[in-house]
């Protein structure tokens, strides 16, 4: 079942298509990656998901009906842009917050105080906010996203300004969550975070729609024809022998060793068993295997595809 489902939705700015005719589905129980270049229109999407702003045209679904005010309350939202009250104490802030989602003095406190120990910050409790690091005031947003319990969480950029340890406990407790039940929405432009988490994802460019699916799936579809060698002999005759099955490649020859690493895109059509046979007739082969591409060549690849000339700012984006 879909607990989400977007259905050709247009937004239009001033001199400026946010989304066109964008569509997607999100099963439900899922952690689903929403990417791409910034101004694509993730954030635009998001709006229009949190009832913050409405599309011109298509429609949201949200749990089988049309997407209504009253839905947000099912939802949990941590914006990239954090929003605490930097004067207030942390835990009075966090009560509030608590308090605007419905919890009981009573509820909060207690989910308050456990959530607070899980991520180590109970001695922050009567400190004011502009006395936490970067880190610690994301995990307080954090914390007052999921506390209500909502059936749908949208997270953009959550590991920003983290340190590899503290990012680990959030990518924990974000699979812990979707364990539970909850459905995750999950927009960055870290793709090994993407591969790590998301079950399925959505890439948008210039306000499209350019490719959703599968993470594996998607991988392995854009995986045909790549291929990792170890060989012996001399990379000349390797290539004379595959010809032009060849569309890319790229060698190393391993430090004091007669081994060469290969890195290939081949003619998709061409089987393994042809390109093995091939390959042993020219050089002593050591190993062949699959190359399947990361998330981050998908995401340079798709968008440059779309979008000629911008390899460079695609790349740049999957960094920042």
């Amino acid at each position: 079942m879909d607990i989400l489902k977007v259905n050709n939705v247009s937004k239009h700015f001033t001199n400026h298509t946010a989304l066109d005719n964008v569509s997607l589905s999100i099963p439900e129980g899922s952690v689903y990656g929403l990417l791409g270049p910034n101004g694509a229109g993730k954030t635009t999407l998001i709006r229009i998901i949190n009832h913050i702003t409405a599309p011109d045209s298509g429609s949201v679904e949200f749990m089988g009906h049309p997407l209504v005010a009253e839905d947000v309350r099912y939802i949990g939202y941590l914006p990239e842009e954090r929003g605490l009250y930097k004067k207030m104490k942390v835990g009075d802030q966090a009560m509030f917050f608590a308090r605007l989602k419905g919890l009981s003095p009573r509820d909060a406190q207690m989910q308050l105080k456990m959530w607070f120990e899980k991520f180590g910050i109970s001695d922050w409790w009567n400190r004011k906010v502009e006395e936490l690091s970067k880190g610690m005031a994301q995990k307080v947003q954090f914390i007052v996203t999921v506390l209500h319990n909502p059936k749908l969480l949208i997270f953009d950029e959550p590991f920003s300004g983290f340190d590899p340890i503290n990012a680990q406990l959030l990518k924990n407790e974000i699979l812990h969550l979707r364990d539970q039940g909850a459905t995750v929405i999950f927009s960055t432009h870290n793709m090994e975070s993407v591969e790590a988490l998301c079950d399925d994802i959505t890439l948008i460019n210039r306000s499209h729609n350019i490719l959703t699916g599968n993470v594996n799936e998607i991988r392995n579809s854009m995986g045909r024809g790549r291929y990792t060698l170890s060989f012996e002999g001399e990379p000349e005759k390797l290539l004379e022998a595959l010809g032009s099955r060849v569309l890319e490649h790229t060698f190393t020859r391993q430090e004091n060793s007669p081994v060469v690493s290969a890195r290939l895109k081949l003619d998709p059509d061409v089987s393994r068993r042809e390109i093995i046979s091939l390959a042993n007739d020219a050089v002593d082969l050591v190993a062949f295997d699959r190359a399947l591409p990361s998330m981050n060549d998908i995401f340079i690849e798709t968008v440059s595809a779309n979008n000629p000339g911008a390899a460079e700012a695609a790349a740049l984006n999957t960094m920042a």
